[in-house]
């Protein structure tokens, strides 16, 4: 991560773990109202042979990527929390309340978000969302127990909340459901090997992984040309109508990333990109009209390679920071 974005930091990070125990570290922003937070480590998968469901105590800063029933007790004022929950590609994840008991006239509140939220940057971005910015917020002091289930729209959600008085608090439960065709995705991981599928959905769907990856394109399937073109000023693939591109930033919303390759075009064998940010995305446009697929596989880049990126790739937009 380079150092110009380290000092945009306004609050510490937040530490992803992925289930082989890799770390990485996410900003946690909304507006601009949470004060620095400590920095924990957690597996994020949990032996569960012992304890069926899985339970255990919510902490202010907390992430999890298992289904269970947790519960948060305030032991002094808490005031800027929040709680991120990951599941597979293919799962959407449920929230349910079990039991609340906050003060909403004295300023508690808990609010689920449809996404995530890390450094002021939504996941997915409002282009890919297909609800607008405010109604992604559930908020328990409105709607109290009227909705007492909310699902996510991906695999990933998050929960804010703010509890003055000690003793209280929240219990939630957190299912997950299969998602036949995942459109947005968060990578647990930073490797892995992915197939995106748009059947006749005019929609945007991005793949995010939080990590500089290798990213090879095995299979292209769209409703018209295949191929691969690197992005020029005054060209590209977005009068198509469909096809995927690859983005690179150092935030989470991909609508805020660098536009890095365009795959619409005519090519031979596999194809293959490093891409040196702290964030990659695969994102395909589909225009609703065909059934596009795009399969890929991912790596995370080694060290060395950070250092000494060539052929085709793209490290300047990324590493002239560094």
């Amino acid at each position: 991560m380079s150092p110009n974005f380290k000092l945009q930091c306004h609050f510490i990070l937040i530490l992803l773990t992925a289930l082989r125990g890799e770390s990485r570290y996410l900003e946690v922003q909304e507006a601009a109202v949470y004060d620095p937070l400590l920095l924990f480590s957690a597996n994020l998968k949990r032996d569960l042979a012992e304890e069926q469901p899985y339970r255990r105590a919510l902490r202010c800063l907390d992430m999890l990527s298992l289904p269970g029933q947790f519960t948060f007790t305030a032991d002094r004022p808490q005031l800027h929390c929040a709680a991120f929950f990951i599941g597979e590609p293919e799962e959407f994840i449920t929230i349910h309340y079990d039991l609340v008991s906050i003060d909403c006239q004295g300023g508690d509140f808990l609010k689920v978000f449809d996404g995530w939220i890390l450094k002021g940057e939504k996941f997915p971005s409002s282009q890919d969302h297909p609800l607008p910015t405010m109604k992604r917020y559930t908020d328990f002091c409105e709607s109290g127990l009227t909705r007492r289930s909310i699902r996510s729209s991906q695999n990933v959600a998050m929960v804010f909340f703010r509890v003055h008085e000690p003793g209280n608090g929240f219990t939630i439960t957190i299912n997950t459901d299969p998602n036949l065709f995942p459109c947005n995705v968060i990578s647990q991981t930073p490797s892995g090997r992915f197939t995106l599928v748009v059947p006749y959905q005019h929609q945007n769907c991005s793949f995010s992984i939080i990590y500089p990856v290798a990213i090879k394109i095995s299979d292209l399937t769209l409703g018209h040309l295949h191929g691969l073109q690197l992005k020029k000023p005054a060209a590209g693939c977005g009068g198509t109508g469909d096809f995927v591109e690859l983005l690179g930033g150092t935030g989470l919303d991909p609508s805020k990333m660098m536009p890095l390759a365009d795959l619409c075009y005519p090519f031979l064998g596999p194809a293959q990109m490093k891409i040196s940010c702290d964030n990659a995305v695969v994102r395909m446009v589909s225009s609703g009209k065909h059934i596009n697929r795009v399969t890929f596989e991912y790596r995370q880049l080694e060290p060395f390679e950070l250092e000494t990126s060539t052929g085709n790739s793209i490290p300047e937009y990324c590493l002239s920071s560094l």
